[in-house]
């Protein structure tokens, strides 16, 4: 997906792009930004994750190091969009409204009523589609989501940014000091060497949040431009089954599967058969050291299920058996 993501940025006209992730991901990066004609040592790591308003920090930290201040796109990698000429226009169109000082972000028009997303309102029109930020809300429940797509002011939240790295650098520095303070030590004591790898002592005193929660949902400045490219946020096993190549039963199978009388459920079997009969619209993934078996409409909810293995010490929510 980190291959797909650069291959998106083909025919915009920009920089080389630049990588924030994990240390123990360097190598890996190295070679995505190396096969896909890339500078491999344009990466930033991590030395362990802080969410994404520091990493937007560092990132615009480095892009200014020479004195420039560019508009920067800022994407995460696990996103599909199919309709790349739509988002090419958005972007271009993000970038003029980001040059004259606001904190743009693409608002995803809604295909139904999603409660694994959060919400923007669009409030004032800043020209013939972008609109100023209303407000930002928490993934909903059903019943609610519902009523935001009926109410058609709501988007999803793509969590894709754009904005000129000073604007943003700014606005940190103003309504999350901290965090600014942070990412600058860390950027600043950084060891340089075929990439920067940010100072783990300095960086663990940065606050970990959120662009939106640090500085968009208390700035004036941020603008939303509706999005309608065939987005999905692969974060849940429901996305990999909406985007994946269903059977004739709405089925998406993957490993070694059996099935009978089964529609509209994604499987996935990793390291031994698995057979399922007689279901709809479920999710079964099997793993070396587990099995998840949910509905597809509470495939989020697999994250409540983590937090519990946390609070009981499992180690299965931190460690992953690879099995031979």
């Amino acid at each position: 997906m980190v291959r797909a993501t650069l291959d998106r940025l083909d025919g915009l006209e920009m920089e080389p792009p630049l990588i924030v992730a994990n240390a123990a991901h360097a190598e890996l990066v190295s070679a995505e930004l190396r096969e896909a004609g890339h500078d491999p040592d344009r990466k930033i790591l991590e030395p362990f994750g802080r969410n994404t308003a520091p990493a937007a920090a560092v990132a615009a930290l480095e892009l200014t190091a020479n004195g420039d201040d560019p508009v920067m796109l800022l994407l995460p990698a696990d996103h599909v969009i199919k309709d790349v000429a739509a988002f090419h226009e958005a972007v271009e169109h993000a970038a003029i409204l980001a040059a004259e000082g606001n904190l743009v972000t693409f608002g995803i028009v809604p295909t139904g009523p999603e409660t694994g997303y959060g919400y923007i309102r669009t409030g004032e029109q800043v020209d013939s589609t972008a609109c100023r930020v209303a407000r930002f809300v928490e993934k909903p429940d059903l019943e609610t989501a519902r009523s935001y797509v009926a109410h058609r002011d709501f988007l999803w939240n793509s969590g894709m940014f754009v904005f000129r790295c000073s604007a943003y650098l700014d606005a940190l520095e103003e309504l999350a000091p901290e965090i600014s303070a942070g990412c600058t030590d860390a950027w600043t004591n950084a060891k340089r060497d075929h990439g920067v790898y940010l100072d783990a002592v300095t960086f663990a005193t940065t606050p970990a949040d959120s662009i939106d929660y640090a500085v968009m949902e208390h700035t004036a400045d941020a603008v939303v431009i509706p999005l309608d490219a065939g987005w999905n946020d692969v974060g849940s096993w429901t996305a990999l089954w909406s985007i994946g190549e269903g059977d004739e039963d709405g089925n998406v199978f993957v490993g070694d599967i059996v099935s009978i009388g089964t529609t509209d459920s994604y499987v996935r079997a990793e390291h031994r058969l698995v057979a399922v009969a007689g279901l709809d619209n479920v999710v079964v993934i099997e793993t070396a050291d587990a099995v998840l078996v949910t509905t597809l409409e509470d495939a989020q909810r697999v994250k409540n299920i983590v937090d519990m293995l946390k609070q009981a010490d499992r180690r299965e929510a931190t460690e992953r058996t690879r099995a031979d």
